[in-house]
């Protein structure tokens, strides 16, 4: 059994995942680093993942599902091949064998899909088109089930955001540039989750791109 990691929703937590230490997984060429982990292994579970060169896993599914977004190189399983950029989501009762020919940088969040949400999902975000967002911010929606929804955001040089109350948390990966509010600044690699009706007012000095899940953190 493993301890229970972050895995209290009403706490917010800050990561910089550039200055953590790798872990081993079952594969001596996949490497991890945990942001939050149930003491169990079938559990919720939210990770970067490293695969070196030539790594792979042998075949295995996920109890409710894997949520996967590409941050370097390529992921490929017997499926496809997933360059940098790509979001992938695998629901309940889906498996795959996945490999790294060229080694790859992941973020990976397992077993957190609502039951009933059977949607299999493949986007490479670098084909998609931005939508103009609330002020100067451009969004591209991934995915939303329920109260819960999953985009990227680019915030352009200068911009400043509304002060704001998050129904059902926030979860945010920094994938560029540097992202701020009035508890700190987290520069690329930083994964930052704020609990059920948290509330910042963000901005950035520079472009900035993050990931954002919302609406899934109620406790």
């Amino acid at each position: 059994m493993l301890e229970n990691f972050n895995m209290d929703f009403s706490k917010n937590i800050f990561i910089s995942s550039e200055k953590e230490t790798w872990v081993d997984s079952p594969s001596n060429m996949v490497k991890r680093i945990p942001l939050e982990r149930e003491a169990a292994e079938s559990g919720h579970t939210t990770s970067i993942v490293r695969y070196a060169p030539g790594a792979s896993f042998p075949q295995h599914s996920h109890p409710l599902g894997e949520e996967i977004f590409v941050l370097e190189g390529m992921f490929s399983d017997e499926k496809g091949n997933y360059p940098a950029g790509t979001y992938i989501r695998n629901p309940a009762g889906t498996s795959h064998s996945p490999f790294s020919k060229e080694g790859c940088l992941l973020f990976v969040k397992l077993n957190q899909f609502a039951k009933d949400d059977l949607e299999s999902v493949l986007i490479n975000t670098k084909d998609r088109d931005w939508h103009q967002g609330h002020g100067n911010l451009q969004v591209m929606p991934l995915h939303s089930f329920g109260t819960q929804g999953t985009a990227l955001v680019k915030w352009p040089a200068g911009e400043k955001f509304v002060p704001h109350t998050h129904m059902g948390g926030e979860e945010i990966l920094v994938l560029s540039g540097e992202f701020k509010d009035e508890h700190g600044s987290y520069p690329k690699g930083c994964w930052v989750r704020s609990g059920h009706m948290s509330t910042h007012h963000p901005w950035v000095d520079e472009e900035t791109i993050i990931l954002v899940k919302t609406g899934h953190l109620l406790v």
